[in-house]
């Protein structure tokens, strides 16, 4: 059996690396080929192209990078007819996945989704093309299952596949003087920086969080490295003391941290999952932001909120995010024992609105057991 799989993010590369290994743990001879990142390839797939290469934010940055976007389109859909595989599996990265979907259809390529595409966020009518060009689609948030039903859609709800990842590095945290020693690290309360996994995020954020590193002088700053950027991409914004980087340790960071800074995305959902208090940041390009409000029909931009359907931890958004508001609300989550404790009861009932373990099993079974009939 052969199956070829595009994911376009890291958190794709993470889901898709955890799904390579449920399917070949039923299948150990199944090929695989894929796009994706270093953790895909660790688990047995053939990466094809790097997520490092496919990572473009906001409405603008797309509109520059077209050519290049549309190169990659085409070379994913040659590279499919050489590989000639019994299904494609395609993980969110909507503008590119959905435009190949249509593709494999019409040629007679199973297609199957894991991770729906946000379209409950914004150009909702998607909906319709997702039911034209997938066969079966498999989504991981509780509201999508019903959202979908509008389009006379049943899809698979297999549960979140971060709570596996996240429940496996528990079971070994190692002890904070431990982990301190291992990374080279003072033995002093951690403010953990995720300042998002492209360049464009990380210009924008950083610098933000960085800002607030002196007023905290009891606690040292880890930023977590993203796995799509190299190491030397952060130097130059690494000019304060009391900020340090580590690469490829963002879940063993966050087993430590009392706290973090964290840009929108998968990292605030996975933070909330570690239950370490958050505050929610987001500073995009002026253009796409203005289109981005006129378009997008979400009360919330964490997925913590937009699960639990209301706003349990603070976001800070374009203006409101400066060096006064982050100061107030980190101190907030750092020292007010009440607003912490309250913080964390909240992500209990987050977690259980999540469906339970084995959603990556669940998945890889079901696709299987669709392609044996």
């Amino acid at each position: 059996m052969k199956l070829y799989v595009i994911a376009g993010e890291a958190s794709g590369d993470l889901h898709g690396a955890n799904l390579i290994k449920a399917l070949k743990k039923q299948h150990s001879d199944i090929e695989i080929r894929s796009w994706g990142g270093d953790l895909m390839q660790s688990a047995g797939a053939t990466v094809v192209k790097h997520i490092r290469d496919l990572a473009f934010m906001g409405f603008l940055e797309v509109i520059l990078n077209l050519k290049t976007i549309l190169g990659n389109i085409s070379f994913c859909k040659k590279d499919i007819e050489r590989f000639q595989p019994d299904a494609i599996i395609l993980i969110d990265y909507p503008g590119f996945n959905l435009r190949i979907a249509k593709w494999a259809k019409d040629k007679g390529i199973k297609v199957f989704y894991y991770i729906s595409p946000q379209i409950w966020a914004w150009n909702q009518k998607r909906g319709f093309k997702i039911k034209n060009v997938v066969d079966e689609m498999f989504v991981i948030l509780p509201f999508e299952k019903e959202f979908y039903k509008k389009f006379d859609l049943d899809v698979h709800f297999v549960g979140h596949p971060l709570l596996d990842a996240v429940k496996e590095f528990k079971n070994q945290k190692p002890d904070f003087s431990v982990f301190c020693k291992n990374n080279q690290l003072p033995e002093k309360p951690i403010v953990a920086l995720l300042p998002g996994s492209r360049k464009q995020e990380v210009n924008k954020m950083l610098p933000i969080f960085l800002s607030v590193v002196d007023r905290f002088p009891d606690y040292q700053f880890v930023l977590a490295a993203a796995p799509a950027l190299e190491l030397d991409y952060y130097q130059p914004f690494l000019t304060k003391q009391n900020v340090s980087i580590i690469e490829g340790k963002t879940y063993e960071l966050l087993l430590q941290a009392k706290a973090a800074l964290v840009s929108s995305g998968t990292a605030t959902l996975e933070t909330a999952l570690f239950k370490v208090p958050e505050v929610v940041c987001y500073k995009g390009g002026t253009l796409s932001v203005i289109i981005a409000r006129m378009l997008i029909k979400i009360k919330f931009i964490s997925l913590v909120n937009l699960i639990m359907d209301q706003e349990i931890v603070t976001e800070l958004i374009q203006s409101d995010l400066n060096k006064k508001q982050l100061e107030k609300e980190l101190d907030r989550i750092l020292h007010n024992e009440k607003d912490r404790k309250d913080l964390l009861a909240n992500y209990e009932i987050l977690i259980s609105k999540l469906g339970g373990e084995g959603a990556s099993q669940l998945t890889a079974n079901l696709m299987l057991k669709t392609l044996a009939h």
